[in-house]
């Protein structure tokens, strides 16, 4: 069993007026031998879409028969660019989506109702 964690410098962006906040997206790929866990952490917004979209192409060649399970628990928010890139994650290795809480699960659902609908 391997373990890798990527841990990226938080994003500071700036909200309506003086507000700011921080978006941060954890992402730690366990790689066993019949299945790929991928745990997402945080928010699914502006560089994190594309550094999860990087991880996953670097991930899906390791994929062959094993099952690739993505636990959105930790998921706080994903923009619609986030979305899409779990969207295509979803439709091209039919994963195992772990959602326990209403957002993981809502969002779950977006993710798998729309690869619905498109068949």
């Amino acid at each position: 069993m391997s373990w890798l964690t990527l841990w990226r410098m938080p994003c500071i962006s700036v909200w309506r007026g003086s507000r700011t906040g921080q978006d941060t997206l954890k992402i730690t790929i366990q790689n066993e031998d019949k299945e790929i866990g991928m745990t997402l952490e945080g928010r699914v917004v502006g560089p994190w879409v594309a550094e999860l979209s990087r991880v996953w192409v670097d991930t899906a060649p390791q994929l062959g028969n094993k099952v690739l399970s993505i636990d959105l628990q930790n998921v706080t928010y994903a923009d619609a660019a986030g979305k899409q890139v779990l969207r295509d994650i979803f439709a091209q290795s039919h994963a195992k989506l772990v959602a326990i809480s209403p957002w993981a699960k809502y969002l779950a659902e977006e993710i798998t109702q729309s690869q619905a609908q498109a068949h």
